[in-house]
Order: C-alpha cells, then structure tokens, then sequence
C-alpha cells in the first residue's frame, strides 16, 4: 500500500473523528484520532486499520475499534481507560500513548471488532419515526405495519411501547418506562393516531437484548459522553426481556422482497423503515430494496398503502436526514426533518 492509500485512510478517520465532534462526543472524537498512531505500529489492529480494503468513513471503521475499547472498560478488562473515559487525561498525546498501550496489551481480543459495523442501536431515533408517523397518519390513515430494516437489536422495533413529548405533541403509552423527550426544534409535528398493529426487523446478525453479554456488547457502542443512552439501553433491554422484538437473521434485501410479497391487511399501511444502515449496505442491496420498493409501491392501492421512511446520514452534509416517500396515487415524498445521530434533538420541518 503506498502513502496516499494511507492518507485516504486517515483522513477518512479524521472526517469520523470531526463528525463525532459535531455530534458533542470529544471522548470519542480524541479515541478515533489516537488510533490513526496505530497504522505505523505492529499490532494487529494497526495493521488491520493500514491496509483497510473499504472506505474508512462509509464503513465507519473507527468507530468498531472505539466500540471494543469502550466494550473493555464496561466489562472491567480495561480499567487504564477510565483515565481517558472519566476526563482525568485530556492530553491528546497522552491519550495516543494510553490507547497505544491498551491496543497492544488486547489486541486479540480487539480485532474481532474491527470485522463488523457498529451496531448503534438507538431508541432515541424513535422520536423522528414517531413524527413520521404522525404526519403520515393524517395522509393514508392511523394503522401501520413497521418493517425495520439492519433492526440490529431491534429496540426501534419495539417503539409502540414508548411514550413521546415532540416538542409537546404526546404519543404513545402514558405509563411506559421508556420517555423518549428530544429538544424540538421548529414547529411540532401533527397531532394525530397513530396505532402499530405490528413491527418486525431483520439483520444480518440480530443482537438479542435478553442476553447479557451480548447486550454488554452493544453498549460498547455507546459514546461515553452520553449518558443518556445508557439509561434508554437499559429500559430497552428490560422491555426486551418482558417480550422480545420480533427479528430474524437475514439479507436485506431478501427479507424486503419476502416482506413484500406477504399479505397485507386492508386499511393498514405498510412501512419500510430504517436508521443509520443504507450506507452499510452494497450498491447491489441497495438497489434491489428500492427497485422491489418502487415495484411495490406501483402496486399500492389507497386500501393498502406503502411507506418508505429513513432517518439515514446525508453523507455530503454529514446531517441526518428523515425522509419519506409513500404510495399510492403516484409517489408523494418528503424531507421532514433533521436529527441528532443519536435522539439528543430533532429539527423539523413540515408544520
């Protein structure tokens, strides 16, 4: 590999690195930089990082390593790292030689993280879905069908089980444990029904909350400044263990074609949703989705509509965008609104 592959692969880290920062996670941001010391070194993880065969950014590659870091600490394995975690080192050199000396001490145990995505399971994005759905609801009616594409461990599929403020719009159950309350920016959205009559998900390796050490796992991909997510986490785990998401193991686009092929009943609105997966999928997936989308929603009759709703980063802007597009009556799409990768806010747009 010649030096500029290698700058490519660290100015894709760098662009990771600036994105955490925007979306307030410093920690994390001063974690990524440390790693690109790495690339020059002889673990095995630096070298994993040095001859990285995809895109750094797209395949979001320095935030599985920062995972299997955080993953450390959180089980106890790697308590040097609380300096870094708990603010005691601020110092980005000193943090470079920490996560150096961590690496080298785990690098087996790290290197597994590095095959795989993130899984940033996050019930806060409920929040842009719920909105959606408010504002679809009084387009094709109340009742929806989810579908939630890469649902990883699928707590956004269990969102009919939240209570939402939307910028003072309620929904969902009063007496819920989860509260899902981002800061609302722009006018609320609609108030209006909305009843999930079903949810289910499917990805490619299905986390079940209901297991411990998985579950510890996922909270690994938890930035540590955000303590929040913590406690949306555990509520989701213990909702988990009251009664499971419905998820399978599949490929994506397998699974949407299937899906889309099942009955569905009349005065129900079927949606495809997902969040902070289309840039993980291949072209090829993601062309399959939307061409068996696009012939679905051709099919669509005002009796059984078709929905298509993503909160999914605008790589250009690095801004996450909630889109929708719906069917029947030729297709109907809307940009609604922006959110914070992980539910802290929500910018909407449609008033």
């Amino acid at each position: 590999m010649d030096i500029l592959d290698v700058e490519d692969i660290a100015q894709g880290m760098r662009g990771q690195a600036e994105h955490c920062l925007r979306n307030d996670a410093p920690v994390t941001a001063s974690i990524i930089i440390a790693q690109l010391a790495l690339i020059n070194g002889p673990t095995a993880c630096g070298q994993k990082i040095a001859h990285w065969a995809g895109k750094p950014l797209e395949d979001a590659m320095p935030l599985r390593l920062t995972g299997g870091l955080h993953y450390l600490y959180l089980s106890g394995r790697g308590p040097r790292l609380g300096e870094i975690y708990e603010g005691r080192i601020t110092d980005q050199n000193e943090i470079d030689l920490l996560i150096g000396k961590v690496v080298a001490d785990h690098d087996a145990d790290l290197l597994p993280w590095l095959v795989n995505p993130p899984q940033t399971n996050e019930s806060g994005r409920s929040a842009s879905f719920m909105a959606g759905l408010l504002w679809l609801s009084g387009r094709v009616g109340r009742r929806f069908e989810l579908l939630e594409l890469g649902a990883s461990a699928g707590v956004n599929t269990m969102m009919a089980r939240y209570h939402y403020d939307l910028g003072g719009v309620l929904a969902g159950p009063k007496d819920s444990p989860m509260r899902i309350k981002p800061e609302w920016r722009g006018p609320p959205p609609p108030r209006a029904q909305v009843n999930i009559v079903s949810a289910r998900g499917c990805d490619q390796n299905p986390i079940d909350l209901t297991d411990d050490e998985t579950a510890g796992r996922l909270k690994g991909y938890i930035w540590p400044e955000m303590p929040a997510r913590f406690e949306r986490m555990e509520t989701s785990i213990a909702l988990a263990k009251q009664d499971a998401p419905n998820l399978v193991k599949a490929d994506g686009a397998d699974w949407v074609e299937d899906q889309l092929t099942q009955p569905q009943e009349s005065g129900v609105t079927r949606v495809l949703m997902h969040s902070i997966v289309w840039q993980y999928l291949p072209q090829a997936t993601q062309d399959r989705i939307t061409a068996a989308m696009e012939t679905a929603g051709k099919a669509a009759t005002p009796d059984k509509p078709l929905a298509w709703m993503s909160l999914e980063t605008n790589r250009k802007t690095f801004s996450h965008e909630l889109s929708i597009r719906y069917w029947p009556g030729g297709e109907e799409s809307a940009l609604l609104g922006r959110a914070h990768a992980h539910g802290a806010w929500v910018k909407w747009f449609d008033g």
